[in-house]
């Protein structure tokens, strides 16, 4: 990528484009409040960020699908013995309607079949905040224990909830599964290790449900038809506003529709707001399947991301020599530089799965806004407009040199290939424990 390639995108301003995001995402965080795929708020933000496009002088469109939804309800998880209190609790996704019924609780530690106590048939199970194990694995194992529900205790403190899917294929869980803050949770597991009875009631009025939504989608045609595709997912939890996670992710991708306005760049970039994310991945899924003859370059996935600190190729070496001399010839270069290090659970899993190259960014957002995400404090207030300016410079750069930049080309791993990008980095047994290996049986969105 050559020096040429950077110093046109310096005389780009995306830090002021950024500003232009991040007002964007205060309008719709504090209209619409937080996204969860199938609400009214949803669609109704979605249609929004569309409109506030088409005043840049774009068309988006909308790419429609269907997948299996989730909707919560005024569900209840409620303390009768000690004595009565209602808990703070979220049902995690994917968790079904049950009759109500009150039962004894019992700790199960990290979850693992060792670490179950004798006779916990009919009980309540708490579930240690420090378990690695997949939600999908522990729900089973305490479904053929005979567990009637989990109260999974949150690993942040200050009265937080991680709300999370409980399902990445779509299925509804045997028994419901609640997130309970670490105080309750802590609270409670210190009355049961004292040997005293601990009762609840319990109450799950969400539901799976199909649903039908869309991504959307901008096309700023280049000349040439290879791609870059940029990513971010729209869609957020339903407790805050979803301003970190990913209302970030929305603004950058904003950013950049407002700086390239007008520009003709040398390869077509496509900037697609995935639905979904949350619950599986599946507005990212319906995207990659639907390319699969596109020519595509690399897919760059804004999940997240702060200001960077290092462009991450994410398991893919044929990257690396392109992005180190993107860097070496930035004016101020990433203080870690170019990592390659692969993991799973973002929008770049569907692109990867389709054969792929995916690039993100180290890019780590300060403690004190980004450990309250998915829960009521994601609001706007923990993202300074700073946060987004800067990013966007970076990754404003970055886009363009892959666009205008001639040493890549549109390419795509073999299955052998793909398969090897995630055992090469330990990835099989998580991806196993969620249900997407074999890779061949990943659930489709429609």
């Amino acid at each position: 990528m050559s020096v040429a390639v950077a110093q046109a995108a310096e005389r780009i301003d995306f830090g002021a484009s950024g500003k232009a995001g991040h007002a964007m995402l205060t309008r719709l965080c504090d209209d619409f409040g937080g996204r969860l795929v199938g609400t009214a708020a949803n669609r109704g933000a979605l249609e929004q960020l569309a409109s506030e496009l088409r005043a840049l002088g774009y068309a988006p469109t909308l790419e429609r699908f269907t997948m299996p939804g989730w909707e919560r309800g005024d569900d209840r998880v409620e303390l009768v013995a000690p004595f009565a209190r209602r808990l703070r609790v979220a049902a995690l996704a994917y968790s079904h309607p049950h009759a109500a019924f009150e039962a004894d609780l019992v700790a199960i530690g990290d979850g693992r079949p060792a670490d179950y106590p004798e006779n916990v048939g009919g009980k309540i199970a708490l579930l240690n905040h420090s378990t690695t194990l997949p939600v999908r694995e522990f729900v089973r194992t305490a479904a053929e224990r005979g567990l009637r529900g989990v109260l999974f205790v949150d690993r942040e403190a200050g009265g937080q909830l991680l709300a999370r899917t409980g399902s990445f294929v779509g299925e509804s869980l045997p028994i419901p599964v609640y997130s309970i803050t670490q105080e309750e949770g802590g609270w409670l597991q210190r009355l049961l290790a004292r040997g005293r009875p601990v009762r609840a009631r319990m109450e799950t009025r969400s539901r799976c449900a199909p649903v039908e939504t869309a991504n959307l989608v901008l096309r700023i045609a280049g000349r040439s038809p290879e791609t870059i595709v940029v990513g971010a997912h729209f869609d957020s939890w339903d407790l805050g506003q979803g301003a970190l996670d990913n209302g970030l992710g929305i603004a950058q991708l904003y950013a950049l529709a407002h700086a390239l306005r007008g520009r003709e760049p040398g390869r077509t970039i496509e900037l697609i707001w995935f639905n979904a994310e949350e619950l599986g991945l599946w507005g990212s899924r319906h995207a990659a399947e639907s390319r699969r003859d596109a020519p595509i370059v690399a897919m760059l996935n804004l999940d997240m991301v702060g200001v960077p600190i290092a462009v991450n190729a994410l398991g893919d070496a044929s990257l690396v020599p392109s992005l180190e001399r993107w860097n070496a010839a930035r004016a101020a270069k990433l203080p870690v530089g170019v990592q390659n290090v692969n993991w799973f659970g973002s929008d770049h899993t569907s692109f990867q799965l389709e054969g792929v190259r995916a690039i993100t960014f180290n890019a780590s957002i300060p403690r004190e806004s980004v450990r309250y995400y998915h829960d009521f404090a994601d609001s706007i207030d923990k993202l300074p407009e700073k946060i987004v300016a800067d990013s966007a410079a970076v990754i404003g750069e970055l886009v363009l040199a892959l666009a205008d930049g001639r040493e890549l080309s549109a390419t795509r791993r073999s299955p052998e290939e793909t398969a090897a990008l995630f055992t090469g980095f330990g990835l099989e047994p998580r991806m196993r424990g969620v249900g997407w290996w074999p890779l061949a049986t990943k659930p489709s969105a429609r």
